[in-house]
């Protein structure tokens, strides 16, 4: 088996975890390649990597069975942009807070290696948003598991963002900005402006207005079909977007709109795993706060 490996830097919580995902891949001889950034954490966290290769973007995933993501859920956003369309399966491991997307505590590491080995697990895919645009953003990386996000920059006042469904007018957002979601993305940036949870595979893409002018303004759930564009005003020249963990400036003048791209992302789930089970773990739902 060929295993990558990604992670954020390694720090004293993590240490422990990343040695034991290392020993037990190692223990499997399994072929062992990780990315360039978190090979160099490795180096100095005096951990020994020579028998391991290196890739750099997509270079070097070749015949990869498996991607461990090592860190929280803004690292595995992060091993996706590696993969793209290779749709290589994903092994989340949480060694950060939250853990939406990483959803392998860090002390069952070497159960989830076994898991992998033994077939104890399936495929979850996962809807990703497309950014389209008339000119070069995100160098090249146009696609995002979680969010697309245009926001104001520069200045205190409001932008306008007049937004477009399948070329049918739909609204014109006066607020600091407006969020288009994925499903996956509902419990992020979308959930703490107000917008809903939405189940893994309801084919949804969920718009989001950040702090409106207008409080009858409510988010709207809407095909993952539709093509959604968006024209911006405001007082400052400059507009922030960003995509996941990727963000650009631009101005008024640019074009762009959004749409679910071809390709998926395909997360490991081990087996015994239930999203709803997640929701209310993480969001303490039915947890009551006098006991």
């Amino acid at each position: 088996m060929k295993i990558a490996i990604h992670g954020k830097p390694i720090d004293e919580k993590s240490q422990a975890p990343v040695r034991d995902l290392l020993q037990a891949i190692q223990e499997k001889e399994a072929i062992v390649v990780v990315s360039k950034p978190f090979i160099k954490s490795l180096q100095i966290s005096n951990i020994n990597i020579d028998n391991f290769q290196e890739f750099d973007d997509r270079v070097g995933l070749e015949g990869v069975d498996f991607v461990f993501s090592l860190g929280g859920d803004g690292t595995l956003l992060e091993t996706i942009s590696y993969i793209g369309e290779l749709e290589l399966p994903v092994v989340g491991i949480n060694t950060g807070r939250l853990g939406f997307l990483a959803t392998i505590p860090k002390d069952m590491v070497s159960s989830a290696v076994a898991a992998l080995y033994q077939n104890e697990f399936s495929y979850d895919y996962r809807t990703l948003v497309k950014v389209h645009s008339d000119r070069n953003i995100f160098d090249g990386l146009n696609f995002g598991l979680n969010d697309f996000t245009i926001l104001k920059k520069d200045t205190s006042s409001m932008i306008t963002v007049h937004t477009y469904i399948d070329g049918e007018y739909l609204n014109s957002y006066w607020a600091d900005g407006l969020i288009v979601s994925t499903p996956t993305g509902s419990t992020g940036y979308s959930l703490s402006c107000g917008g809903p949870v939405v189940l893994p595979q309801s084919n949804n893409f969920i718009i989001t207005p950040v702090s409106p002018h207008n409080l009858t303004v409510r988010p709207l759930v809407v095909s993952d079909n539709s093509v959604i564009s968006f024209e911006i005003e405001g007082r400052s020249k400059n507009f922030l977007i960003s995509l996941d963990t990727r963000s650009y400036t631009v101005d008024a003048s640019i074009q762009m709109a959004v749409s679910k791209e071809q390709f998926h992302a395909k997360l490991v789930k081990l087996d015994g795993y239930n999203f709803l089970d997640t929701l209310r773990q993480k969001l303490n739902w039915g947890y009551d706060a006098r006991n």
